[in-house]
């Protein structure tokens, strides 16, 4: 149904218009005319709209938008309002109720009012060419605004490929290095995950299942090379099924966590634990950060630019995001609204 009034809206729009006044011109007339009376005289008072209107709405009112000539279009207007007043003045002499002073139908102030109208009437359905123009135009922006937005995920996203496929490819070649026997396991889990990244990560939203599979995959790429793979932690609260997210969106923070936390000491932990409740999930990854005498370093870079950007694009008004540095650990908070 909506999608009919927002194809008809244009339409719906003329007819709402002229059932009012339809309607409007019949209950006033009914207090002195019968109900066929009213509703003929109405009726054909109408008729005689159209041409001029219609006339004014299809081809003045366009050309004059697109060549901005209003002398020509007032002269082009006028030429065509006074036959069509004319007509109407004449039509409505012949046709008026019989209870009409002939004193008054036959007035200058009868053909001014009858003028009056006809000049208010065009100017009123005037006015719905150009609300027509607008919803045109906002139509316009609105495609072209989610065009942008589209192009601008992508390319956020083509951005988190590279990074993780270049960390993961040495990640390969250190267990290739170390004639690990878990080399084949780590291939085959960097398939998996090429394969939600070039195919799945299209979509705007894929099923949160995928991607904590994703992330799983991630992990257990990063234990073959651990010397204490219990130093990874990864939980999951709450059902999973049905539930829907934005690719890729998580991932960069746990890249961040393993780059902060096991990646520059050896003693080093990371903890991820994603909760869900309804459609709010609440993603928390904490992980280690080395003891140092220097000031804490501001967590940021590319990457967090990076997924900042997509929340917004992507959850707006339907996310909050924390991070805390504290002396011994990196903590992210991200709460999500899901749909």
């Amino acid at each position: 149904m909506l999608d009919f009034l927002r194809r008809h809206r244009v339409v719906l729009l003329h007819v709402s218009f002229w059932g009012l006044y339809f309607s409007w011109y019949v209950y006033q007339f009914r207090a002195e005319y019968s109900w066929l009376a009213s509703v003929g005289y109405t009726g054909l008072s109408i008729v005689l709209y159209l041409p001029l209107v219609y006339f004014n709405y299809f081809g003045l009112l366009p050309r004059w938008l697109r060549h901005q000539r209003t002398g020509r279009y007032l002269l082009e207007f006028a030429a065509a309002f006074l036959p069509a007043l004319a007509l109407r003045v004449y039509v409505l002499w012949h046709f008026a109720p019989a209870n009409v002073s002939p004193d008054y139908l036959y007035s200058p102030l009868y053909v001014l009012g009858l003028g009056v109208s006809m000049l208010f009437i065009a100017a009123f359905v005037s006015m719905l060419r150009f609300a027509v123009g607008w919803f045109e135009l906002e139509a316009r922006a609105k495609t072209l605004e989610n065009a942008q937005l589209t192009a601008e995920l992508q390319l956020l996203k083509a951005q988190i490929n590279p990074h993780f496929l270049f960390n993961t490819l040495n990640n390969l070649q250190y267990l290739a290095y170390m004639q690990s026997p878990h080399t084949p396991e780590g291939i085959a889990r960097l398939g998996q995950m090429m394969r939600y990244m070039i195919y799945d990560s299209n979509h705007p939203e894929v099923a949160l299942s995928e991607e904590l599979e994703y992330m799983q995959n991630y992990i257990s790429l990063e234990q073959l090379r651990l010397n204490n793979p219990n130093a990874i932690a990864f939980e999951v609260a709450g059902p999973v099924a049905a539930q829907q997210i934005a690719p890729l969106i998580l991932v960069s923070f746990l890249e961040n966590a393993f780059k902060h936390g096991l990646a520059t000491h050896g003693n080093g932990w990371v903890r991820v634990r994603v909760e869900l409740e309804g459609s709010r999930c609440d993603y928390t990854v904490t992980n280690s950060r080395p003891a140092t005498l220097s000031p804490p370093k501001k967590y940021s870079g590319a990457g967090l630019q990076n997924v900042r950007r997509r929340l917004a694009l992507s959850y707006p008004g339907r996310h909050s995001l924390q991070i805390d540095e504290l002396p011994e650990e990196y903590r992210v908070h991200l709460r999500l609204a899901l749909s």
